[in-house]
């Protein structure tokens, strides 16, 4: 067992041209990862995204969609697929006009940006 002291010593990486690194980048996003995500992966093979000019999301331009639009459009596509089962569950119906206008919100909001 190592001691707080005796860290273990990951091997240094070689620093990658700003071409591969951007090849990286869209590699990850193809598996389905979001920004922050990929910015972990990256992590953990010891590339650091500080290192380059290009954010991550700079990178992946028009592919980049918010992670929080992202988690609520999965939302919105549950509650529809259980309302499809469950046509009178009020609540139910309630929620989905409660996330299409969180959805909605998030939205007008990137659009800001």
């Amino acid at each position: 067992m190592l001691k707080k002291s005796e860290k273990k010593q990951e091997e240094p990486s070689k620093k990658l041209t700003l071409d591969e690194y951007e090849k990286k980048v869209i590699e990850l996003a193809d598996k389905g990862l979001t920004s922050e995500k990929i910015g972990e992966e990256l992590k953990k093979h010891g590339i650091h995204t500080k290192e380059y000019s290009k954010k991550i999301s700079q990178i992946l331009g028009k592919k980049y969609i918010s992670p929080d639009l992202k988690n609520t459009e999965e939302k919105l596509k549950k509650i529809e697929e259980h309302l499809e089962k469950n046509k009178q569950d009020k609540k139910a119906k309630r929620e989905r006009s409660r996330v299409f206008s969180q959805i909605r919100k998030i939205k007008k909001y990137l659009k800001q940006l």
